[in-house]
């Protein structure tokens, strides 16, 4: 029996499908760090979200003691011994204190939260661009395998258009240049 001689595009058919299926591994390998990674940020977000609230509900117990203090010093005024009206003074003063470093706290608290929500938004824009990457690349394999079944070069030549449009997307999943 006699051979069929091999075309030779089919061996560059072969090695453009492997090259597709690694930058598809790959895209998907990266892809699923990055939703890790977003995931992750978000909770961390939401934690320091909650962690920010308790502060600011502590913040705010104090705000009310402080007023509730204040009304009572300004309504008895002058009925006061001097001594129980100094320490009116000295508990308001320390529930100012606490009010302030609550404060100071909750900033500090907003500005991590707001860190991991920027990491949280990063990683989803890589995500976004592995994802496309891999509908592309998968594309592309499938048509080149298309292609090596009906040995039809211009259905392999689409699958390398396409593979191209995958693996710029592949590229870009990395340095996000678009």
């Amino acid at each position: 029996m006699a051979e069929e001689k091999k075309e030779s595009w089919l061996n560059y058919l072969a090695l453009s499908t492997v090259i597709l299926a690694v930058c598809a591994t790959l895209s998907t390998f990266k892809g699923g760090g990055f939703s890790t990674r977003s995931v992750m940020s978000q909770t961390q977000a939401s934690d320091q979200w909650a962690y920010f609230q308790s502060k600011s509900i502590k913040g705010y117990l104090y705000e009310m003691q402080k007023e509730k203090l204040e009304l009572e010093l300004k309504t008895l005024g002058t009925k006061l011994p001097r001594t129980a009206a100094e320490e009116y003074g000295k508990k308001i003063d320390v529930y100012a204190r606490k009010i302030a470093k609550y404060e100071e706290e909750k900033a500090e608290i907003q500005k991590a939260a707001k860190g991991y929500e920027g990491i949280r938004d990063d990683a989803q824009k890589h995500v976004q661009a592995f994802g496309i990457a891999v509908i592309f690349l998968q594309i592309a394999i499938l048509l080149s395998s298309v292609a090596a079944l009906v040995k039809k070069k211009y259905i392999w030549l689409i699958g390398v258009a396409v593979g191209l449009v995958g693996i710029v997307y592949f590229i870009n999943g990395f340095f996000l240049y678009f």
